[in-house]
């Protein structure tokens, strides 16, 4: 499947959750609602409200502590957005169709909780993401692609091209 990076804002479906991460932790919003830290960088409020969400570990600490690491949905992985906290913390060089390195051509990942951006300067380049949420796109200067955390995925150039690739993490604490 091929969609713009602009369709792909409003692409996830409603109840169509693909990506689990992990439970790091847990805090309390504003409302004294627990929210979930996932590894990703994302947060996902788990709330105990029967009879439309029954979750009653999320009432003590010791029902807390045994989610920790296991897997929740995050559809804002689905949705392909990076969290709002996180920071750029280094880019590469800029490449072209002649010196784009082979691994970026294969089937590779970034660490997890490290997201980025493929910033296309001049040209197109096709973004593949793999499986679970097997997409693809074709950037250009006007569409930068957002890579996942843990996630393959692959480009390829359509012709001549420049880009260059910005990566993100938690900001230090």
């Amino acid at each position: 499947m091929r969609y713009s990076l602009l369709f792909l804002k409003f692409f996830c479906k409603q109840g169509e959750h693909i990506m689990e991460r992990s439970i790091l932790g847990f805090h309390c919003d504003e409302e004294d609602y627990w929210v979930a830290d996932l590894d990703c960088g994302h947060s996902q409020h788990v709330r105990h409200n029967p009879p439309f969400e029954n979750r009653p570990w999320t009432t003590t600490e010791e029902g807390r502590n045994s989610k920790l690491g296991q897997q929740l949905l995050c559809p804002n992985c689905d949705r392909f957005e990076l969290p709002e906290s996180f920071q750029a913390y280094k880019r590469t060089s800029e490449f072209d169709a002649a010196s784009i390195p082979d691994g970026l051509r294969k089937a590779h990942s970034t660490k997890r909780g490290v997201w980025a951006k493929l910033h296309v300067l001049e040209g197109q380049l096709r973004y593949t993401v793999h499986a679970p949420l097997d997409q693809e796109f074709i950037l250009d200067p006007g569409h930068e692609g957002v890579i996942v955390p843990e996630l393959l995925h692959h480009v390829e150039p359509l012709g001549p091209v420049r880009f260059y690739i910005e990566f993100y993490k938690h900001p230090p604490t």
